[in-house]
């Protein structure tokens, strides 16, 4: 712990500082990225106030109470340093969403846990946010999921480098634009992968896709 400099934050100071972005925790389509993730202290609870939301509001009809989660589920973002962080992150993150999925429907689909999962190995990244880089030393990419036809999901790609840079053709007053903080009329940069949409449930088979 003294050699990497780690500190977790208690669970009172994640939610006072969540609470400071209400608003954003409570849209279900809000991408979070937590740079230093550690296991997952701020992005758990993130996640709990989505789902809370979700519940809420999507709770009667399964079908439409997964699309949304699965959303809350993918707008979650997260860099983390060292593997064995990293891999407690995604389980206690999957954990948490399969307690609240059970929660909700006595019937649960594995396919639908599957493309959880999924997201999860895809969102959640080992490496560094300082360089850029992964653990095997090549560019942090992250993925931006999009319902784009009904049930079906389509993928993009986008390294972490490109997502940080500021191009004066895609600036407002020096704003910079990113997968994370985007208005409508901005654009993002260039892609580095793009996938055919799928069916949310096939998500897992994506490489096959290529």
């Amino acid at each position: 712990m003294r050699a990497h400099g780690e500190v977790f934050t208690a669970e009172r100071e994640v939610n006072a500082m969540l609470d400071l972005v209400k608003n954003e925790c409570e849209r279900i389509e809000s991408r979070f990225l937590e740079p230093a993730c550690g296991t997952g202290n701020f992005l758990i609870k993130i996640l709990a106030r989505k789902l809370n939301v979700v519940d809420a509001v999507y709770r009667r009809v399964q079908y439409e109470w997964e699309t949304r989660a699965f959303l809350a589920v993918s707008s979650i973002y997260g860099v983390e340093l060292l593997p064995d962080n990293a891999a407690e992150c995604r389980t206690r993150l999957f954990d948490y969403f399969l307690s609240r999925y059970r929660a909700q429907f006595k019937k649960t689909s594995e396919r639908y846990l599957k493309s959880i999962r999924y997201l999860l190995e895809k969102n959640i990244i080992c490496g560094d946010a300082l360089t850029l880089l992964t653990s095997t030393g090549e560019s942090i990419v992250f993925s931006e999921w999009s319902f784009v036809s009904g049930s079906k999901v389509q993928r993009r790609d986008f390294t972490m480098n490109s997502l940080l840079s500021c191009h004066p053709e895609q600036s407002r007053g020096g704003k910079q634009n990113t997968l994370f903080d985007l208005s409508p009329e901005e654009k993002l940069p260039k892609e580095v992968g793009r996938f055919p949409a799928v069916h949310y449930l096939e998500i897992a088979t994506y490489e096959s896709h290529t």
